[in-house]
């Protein structure tokens, strides 16, 4: 059990009160002061500034409460693997970004899950630096992440290659042109994902490095999701920029057409990322397999 110090302290934070938190936790208030006196002492800082019955985190005690959640999240995931092991099964927590929860990866997972059997899979969705520090911290097993591994503290296994192309939909004009160039692009309304993600990111840096912008273009809506940016595009309310593997679905059914942008080639790794002692290497030679099977062969 994670020491009760901190439960008082993620539980204070989510309550915003001393009081409420100690009716919360069955404690009394002087109790539960104590519990933050103690770690304000053993930590060195201040956790909290009281105003009333408000309690509002420092900059410190943001840091702290942010750890506190990990080792409340590391002793459930210790509980859960101990209780695995008994009963002869393995729990996976993947981390997968925005962008692969669209992808045939979930797929090949989820039946390579069902084939092997004994295996539960949790998929946690992220942006890459959170899925990074989940993996560093022992929150995931292992991580789909777009583009290669610059840290040496973990392995990684490419997947696959994955480009971004111009999504569209059948109905838009372009749609009957083999390739686009930026110029096309800077006349449509683009629905894009919001900044930070992977995808924004990439077709960022790939305009900087023909000395273009994305303030030269018509940005009209930027979303965190993909199925809210291809249903704008399928309904014509401008094109976007999307990996082609998040849209294999509605490009088969011919609900998207994706176009090239001469000149401006987007393409990247997709890597399996885990920490160097993963020890069930089967279990991701085996994901590794059934997405290749699944995509038609070797990668």
């Amino acid at each position: 059990m994670i020491d009760g110090k901190l439960l008082t302290l993620i539980k204070v934070a989510e309550e915003g009160s001393f009081s409420r938190a100690a009716k919360s936790l069955g404690l009394t208030q002087p109790a539960v002061s104590n519990h933050i006196k103690t770690l304000e002492s053993e930590l060195n800082c201040q956790l909290f500034i009281r105003n009333n019955n408000v309690a509002k985190l420092t900059d410190e005690g943001e840091i702290a409460v942010h750890y506190a959640k990990r080792m409340e999240a590391l002793y459930a995931r210790m509980d859960q693997k101990i209780a695995d092991y008994q009963q002869n099964r393995f729990s996976l927590s993947i981390g997968i970004t925005h962008t692969a929860q669209n992808s045939p990866i979930v797929e090949a997972i989820a039946k390579y899950a069902a084939e092997k059997g004994g295996v539960h899979i949790n998929f946690v969705s992220g942006y890459i630096k959170e899925l990074y520090e989940q993996l560093d911290e022992y929150v995931l097993d292992m991580a789909v992440v777009e583009g290669s591994n610059e840290d040496p503290s973990f392995n990684s296994v490419l997947l696959d290659t994955d480009t971004l192309l111009v999504a569209m939909s059948p109905r838009n004009h372009l749609a009957s042109k083999a390739t686009l160039t930026l110029d096309d692009l800077r006349k449509e309304k683009l629905i894009l994902r919001s900044k930070g993600s992977a995808t924004r990111s990439l077709f960022e840096a790939s305009l900087e490095s023909h000395e273009s912008h994305i303030k030269e273009f018509d940005v009209l809506v930027e979303s965190e999701s993909l199925n809210v940016i291809k249903d704008l595009v399928m309904k014509d309310s401008g094109v976007s920029i999307l990996p082609a593997s998040s849209c294999v679905s509605e490009v088969k059914k011919g609900k998207l057409v994706l176009l090239p942008i001469i000149g401006l080639p987007m393409t990247r790794q997709v890597n399996i990322v885990v920490r160097k002692s993963f020890k069930r290497m089967d279990i991701l030679d085996g994901i590794v397999s059934s997405y290749r099977k699944m995509m038609g062969g070797a990668i």
